[in-house]
């Protein structure tokens, strides 16, 4: 039984960053998930294989012992099984069997590298909602759709018949998995009797077909608070997929993507906001009114303000995320200038260019 390659899956070298492992997770999920293509069973498939391929390379530690059986799978030096020396794969059986077991329990509905009898917990779970820039800056609750399993409510989550219980795997002894001599070591690989459960089920449970679960839709309202940010994370503890033999939960992580406003751009924890001046206004000051969170207010301009000046409004911002206070209010000027002007106009420029004598320009060519 080969093992597929989780970067294949994701398409992506093995030198990816865990942003880059990330990105890759989230373009496919969207692609292949199960809401978007209802009855497909192909990409259900495929949607399991990549949910499978992130749980094991979006987790730093299982993505080095990942790494470790693919680059070099018997440098452990040693005596080995067989009694030769240089050689030891006991260490590499361990890890093939905690790897092949977390693909079975993933994609298969078996046990992740431990017999069933060991409580798991559940895997963790991310969803995305799309929130208004308004919604992100006071806050909401907003309805999502999540398709997970839920634990079997016949077996509860046992995978057997009511009444009856898995039983250790007569040919692997529990262990999940077994030996194959090949010249001077062994290669160690999933059971082929239990597929590196550890147990068997003679009597599968009539609901899940001894899975210990089943698939379905859950529907949550989430309470967005506010300040969060495009790509903040929620954590709903305990809402994630359901942990197998009494183990607890996964988490449902909620990913929010925050549509753009058409006056506030948001800088961190602030927000800017591009105030366009009149060449008067600029010239000799002004009192102007401009946009907040909360309405607007009255702005004292400086005479003389050069166009990209900021003007800064403190704890008018977003709320701070995890913090405390509020965020500030850049007020960014601009120029704004007609891009034709009338003869009056004209006349007015040509005045003020007499009033305004001399050369801007002239200590460029000073050395």
């Amino acid at each position: 039984m080969a093992a597929q390659d989780h970067y294949k899956v994701l398409g992506i070298e093995r030198k990816a960053s865990q942003d880059e492992i990330k990105k890759a997770y989230r373009k496919l999920a969207r692609k292949y998930h199960p809401d978007k293509n209802p009855g497909d069973a192909k990409a259900e498939a495929r949607f399991k294989q990549i949910s499978q391929a992130h749980d094991i390379l979006g987790d730093p530690e299982k993505r080095k012992t990942y790494d470790r059986a693919l680059a070099n799978p018997f440098s452990q030096a040693g005596r080995g099984g067989s009694g030769q020396p240089g050689f030891d794969t006991s260490g590499f059986g361990d890890i093939l069997s905690d790897l092949f077991g977390q693909a079975r329990g993933r994609a298969g509905g078996g046990a992740a590298g431990a017999p069933r009898s060991r409580p798991e917990r559940g895997r963790d779970l991310e969803a995305e909602v799309s929130i208004g820039f308004d919604q992100a800056i006071a806050g909401a609750q907003v309805p999502i759709s999540v398709p997970t399993y839920e634990r079997c409510p016949t077996c509860q989550g046992t995978g057997a018949k009511p009444g009856t219980s898995p039983i250790v795997c007569p040919r692997c002894n529990g262990r999940g998995i077994e030996s194959e001599g090949q010249g001077l070591f062994s290669i160690s690989q999933p059971c082929s009797r239990c597929g590196g459960a550890g147990t068997i089920i003679e009597n599968p449970c009539p609901t899940c077909g001894g899975e210990g679960r089943k698939r379905t839709v859950k529907r949550y309202r989430v309470n967005v608070p506010a300040g969060v940010k495009d790509g903040s994370r929620i954590r709903l503890a305990g809402k994630g997929e359901p942990g197998r033999n009494g183990g607890p939960d996964g988490d449902l992580y909620v990913v929010t993507h925050v549509q753009d406003s058409p006056v506030f751009a948001r800088k961190g924890d602030n927000v800017e906001v591009e105030v366009p001046l009149t060449l008067p206004e600029a010239l000799r000051g002004a009192e102007i009114e401009v946009p907040t969170l909360d309405g607007r207010k009255t702005l004292r301009v400086p005479a003389g303000t050069r166009p990209g000046s900021v003007q800064r409004l403190r704890g008018e911002g977003p709320k701070r995320l995890g913090k405390d206070g509020r965020g500030d209010i850049h007020y960014r000027f601009v120029l704004d200038l007609p891009n034709k002007l009338t003869s009056e106009q004209e006349a007015a420029v040509d005045d003020l260019a007499k009033v305004f004598n001399g050369n801007p320009r002239a200590r460029l060519f000073t050395t």
